[in-house]
């Protein structure tokens, strides 16, 4: 039998995340397995201003992270808690650099991730997190598609 009793939900609170996070919660419960959240806050190269005035990036990391910490405190519904543990990460960086080095820290049995179905040129300027962390990942990935994203077949 399959034993997973860590699950790495990465999110980003779109609402193919918040989609995915119904298949984690309830692979959770049925594993009675932790469930690890994690936020990246993506890596910025470039300066900010507005009206002359410079935003340390520190300061953005800052805003950001605190925003991020309010999201995931209203992710989760409280009946879960009664029911599985949960914890939250927020790091910075590379997305899917950070989800493979969260999963590997925390010996993560399963990874539950959204996939954002980019497509064309989108999908070949952005990238695919998702894909990425297959790749990647040093436990299996369960791939989420938004039931909105219908595949449709080139013609």
């Amino acid at each position: 039998m399959i034993n997973v009793k860590k699950i790495l939900l990465p999110t980003d609170f779109s609402p193919c995340a918040k989609h995915a996070l119904q298949y984690a919660l309830s692979l959770a419960t049925l594993f009675k397995a932790k469930l690890y959240i994690l936020y990246v806050v993506p890596k910025m190269n470039i300066s900010i201003s507005a009206g002359g005035i410079m935003y340390p990036a520190f300061k953005i990391y800052e805003d950001l992270e605190e925003k991020a910490k309010v999201k995931m405190r209203h992710l989760i519904p409280k009946r879960f808690f009664e029911q599985i543990e949960v914890k939250n990460i927020i790091v910075r960086g590379t997305p899917y650099v950070e989800i493979v080095k969260i999963a590997k820290k925390h010996d993560i049995d399963l990874i539950t991730i959204a996939t954002h179905g980019r497509t064309g040129i989108a999908h070949t300027l952005i990238g695919s997190t998702a894909e990425r962390v297959v790749r990647k990942a040093p436990c299996p990935v369960l791939t989420i598609k938004h039931p909105e994203h219908e595949f449709v077949i080139p013609e």
